[in-house]
């Protein structure tokens, strides 16, 4: 399946998470908008490319790379991930019966069985 961008729908729903925006600088270059960085962000995931491989038409990849990071650190993925899920189950979209949790992820030391 190829890569396909944000929808303008799926963009409200991010959007609704994102912290407020920095004011304004007085000099320099505007800064990217969040929804190329997301983008930009989801394309890395989604191809798995190095950051340096990422498209110019998302903007610099250090950008994308700063806005991931920062957002990783003050929680807004997880807001975003909660509030996916929150909506998905609402919907009827997602069972939780359903879920798994991969044990290649949880390591036992020394063979141990716990």
């Amino acid at each position: 399946m190829a890569w396909r961008k944000l929808t303008d729908a799926q963009w409200r729903e991010v959007q609704a998470y994102l912290p407020p925006k920095p004011k304004k600088r007085g000099r320099g270059k505007p800064p990217v908008s969040d929804r190329k960085c997301i983008e930009g962000i989801l394309w890395i995931m989604w191809t798995g490319c190095p950051w340096s491989e990422l498209p110019k038409r998302y903007g610099a990849y250090v950008t994308c790379w700063r806005r991931l990071k920062k957002w990783a650190e003050d929680g807004t993925w997880e807001r975003i991930w909660h509030g996916t899920l929150d909506k998905l189950l609402q919907k009827g979209k997602l069972r939780m019966a359903e879920t798994m949790i991969d044990a290649s992820f949880a390591p036992a030391k020394k063979g141990a069985l716990a």
